[in-house]
């Protein structure tokens, strides 16, 4: 792991990104896809919703995600009685000074794991917006920051389960993507089932990274070259989405910078300096399906929209 006072190494901070991969790749068997949008979401700054039914390693990746970048956490688990005020904190009278003072709650963390978020009601559930938007908080008046790096990864359930409350599109729309794990396959079941509890692995596991590594590696992604050729393909994209009848509402501007971003992110997990038209492939499904709505129940999925897209427009030359 770098420590936050040596000098800036961009190789060492590629090696161990690189073994921060395996060791997830570890813990959550057969899933390396998701593991790497995972890591291109944060490095690009953006927050990210894990959507799957119970069981299948959520948490546990969540968990693993905190461990292995040395992040400290806090996870809440988000439940229909839940108050806005146990997740941002609350001020307390203090008798002998006289005076209120703020206690400041679990999302004074780096890394906010909101379990189950669509479990909690609507009003709770807005609790987080200002923090994932702004990365501050405001209570009685006063405003403060939260640490950095700041991330929120949540979990949610499928919205067909009993005791859900879909999540606004406002608030989607605050989280940069939205995968899914899904079942494993036979063979990395049957190692699930051999190795028992994939939790027992994490208390092993060093921290391989390190807040300021973080923040550095955001900010390197953030100066890899996008050509205006890209930007053309990017918004060709977001476009095609605004002229589909079937959509209730096409891509924001939003939507694209956080497309460019996470594609920044994913050719720096490839140790490149420009960004590529697969680059933005790769990533656009988890990036813009949970902005996508039909306007009929019956309508095609985000994902099904995402690879429509692909197909149909061309990329540059």
């Amino acid at each position: 792991m770098n420590d936050a006072a040596s000098p800036p190494d961009p190789a060492a901070d590629a090696a161990s990104l690189g073994r921060a991969v395996e060791v997830l790749e570890t813990v959550i068997l057969g899933k390396p896809v998701q593991i790497r949008l995972c890591l291109a979401c944060l490095l690009a700054r953006g927050h990210l919703l894990i959507e799957d039914v119970p069981g299948v390693g959520k948490t546990t990746l969540a968990h693993a995600l905190a461990q292995v970048l040395g992040l400290a956490w806090q996870r809440v688990q988000f439940t229909s009685d839940l108050l806005p005020a146990d997740i941002i904190g609350v001020s307390v009278f203090d008798r002998a000074r006289q005076r209120f003072d703020f206690r400041q709650g679990p999302v004074f963390t780096q890394l906010l794991l909101a379990d189950e978020v669509n479990r909690a009601s609507p009003r709770t559930q807005s609790a987080l917006l200002e923090a994932m938007e702004e990365r501050q908080i405001s209570a009685d008046g006063t405003t403060y920051a939260l640490p950095e790096p700041f991330f929120v990864v949540a979990t949610q359930n499928p919205h067909e389960q009993l005791g859900t409350f879909a999540l606004p599109e406002s608030q989607l729309d605050r989280f940069l993507m939205r995968i899914h794990l899904g079942y494993p396959d036979a063979a990395h079941e049957r190692a699930l089932l051999r190795g028992g509890e994939r939790r027992e692995i994490l208390a092993g596991i060093a921290p391989l990274l390190s807040p300021a590594t973080m923040l550095r590696m955001q900010r390197s992604v953030r100066g890899l070259y996008v050509a205006d050729a890209l930007l053309d393909y990017v918004q060709a994209l977001i476009a095609r989405t605004r002229s589909q009848p079937e959509l209730k509402l096409g891509l924001s501007p939003r939507a694209g910078q956080g497309l460019i971003r996470a594609a920044q992110a994913w050719a720096y997990l490839d140790r490149r300096s420009a960004v590529l038209p697969e680059d933005v492939q790769a990533v656009l499904p988890a990036v813009i399906a949970h902005r996508l709505e039909g306007r009929e129940a019956s309508a095609r999925s985000g994902e099904e929209l995402a690879r429509e897209l692909i197909e149909a427009c061309a990329v540059p030359a």
